[in-house]
C-alpha cells in the first residue's frame, strides 16, 4: 500500500522521516542500533481533524508537504510499500521548519 492510498484518522498525521545520515567519527562507523531516530520529516497525509467538546472540527496547523520537527519518541513506525513512515498525533509535532 502506498502512502497516497493511506488516510490517517482524527488528528493523526502521516510523516515520512528524513533519511538518516550515517555518522562517522574518527573512522568509526556507528551501527544502526546506536543511531538516534530522525526528528525531522515531511507531512505526507492528514487525518480528518480533532473534534472539540462542542463537536466542532479543529483544523490542522500543518499541511501536506510541510517539513516538520517531531517529538523524539512520538508516533508509531509503520511500513507502507517498503517505505518507513510515522503515524503520530499533531501534538507530537514540535514545529514546522522553513516557514
Amino acid at each position: 500500500m502506498a502512502a497516497s492510498n493511506f488516510k490517517p484518522l482524527a488528528d493523526r498525521v502521516l510523516v515520512k522521516p528524513s533519511d538518516e545520515k550515517e555518522q562517522v567519527k574518527h573512522g568509526i562507523i556507528i551501527p544502526d542500533s546506536a543511531k538516534e531516530k530522525p526528528q525531522e520529516g515531511k507531512v505526507m497525509a492528514l487525518g480528518t481533524g480533532k473534534i472539540d467538546d462542542n463537536g466542532r472540527r479543529i483544523e490542522f496547523t500543518v499541511k501536506v508537504g510541510d517539513t516538520v520537527l517531531i517529538s523524539k519518541y512520538g508516533g508509531t513506525e509503520v511500513q507502507l510499500n517498503d517505505e518507513k513512515y510515522l503515524i503520530l498525533r499533531e501534538d507530537d509535532i514540535l514545529g514546522v521548519i522553513g516557514i
